[in-house]
This record gives structure tokens, sequence and C-alpha cells, in this order.
């Protein structure tokens, strides 16, 4: 049977939050799951959604295929690591730019 990376639903009545989890893909939405990998609460302003990159990047690797929502989810924090990464470079550049005029 085939995996699938998606969406379960947890939480109270008008108050849903899920969890991204590996399931098998005849398993019904709410049911047993292989494995959590993160969260997603709609209610939040920022920080919707919580992803372990690494694992869901094993679990691709594994055969597992991401719903279009999650690989939405996915190309975002992708997004943001680059934009971290990028903005780490900028200030190391910053910083050395600052010590190269005091000197």
């Amino acid at each position: 049977m085939s995996l699938k990376i998606r969406l379960t639903r947890m939480g109270s009545h008008k108050k849903p939050f899920y969890r991204v989890v590996v399931a098998q893909s005849s398993s019904p939405r709410d049911g047993k799951y292989v494995a959590k990998l993160g969260t997603y609460n709609p209610f939040l302003e920022e920080n919707k959604f919580k992803l372990d990159i690494n694992d869901v990047k094993d679990w691709i690797k594994k055969g597992a295929q991401p719903t279009k929502i999650i690989q939405s989810f996915i190309n975002r924090s992708s997004d943001v690591s680059e934009k971290d990464s990028q903005s780490v470079k900028k200030n190391k550049n910053a910083k050395e730019k600052i010590q190269e005029n005091q000197i």
C-alpha cells in the first residue's frame, strides 16, 4: 500500500487544528497513522504550521506522497529557511563592513 503525507483533524467543534501525519492511503482521515511530522493551526496569525523538514524529506525518499496542501507547506517552509540563511549572510557581510570601517 502507498503512504501519504496528509492532515488529520483534531480539536473540538468549530475549533479545529491539524496534525501533519504519514498514513496509508486506504486509512480514514482521522484514523491510524505511521508518524507525526508536524502541526497546522489555521487560527494563529503567525507560525500557522510547524514541520520537521528532515523527517518529511526522509519519508518522501521512502516513497510517501505529499498532498497538495502539504506540498505547499513544504514549499513555504523551504522558502523561509532560505530567507533565514540569506539574512544570516547579510548580517555577516554587514558586520565585516563595519569592522573594516573601524580599522
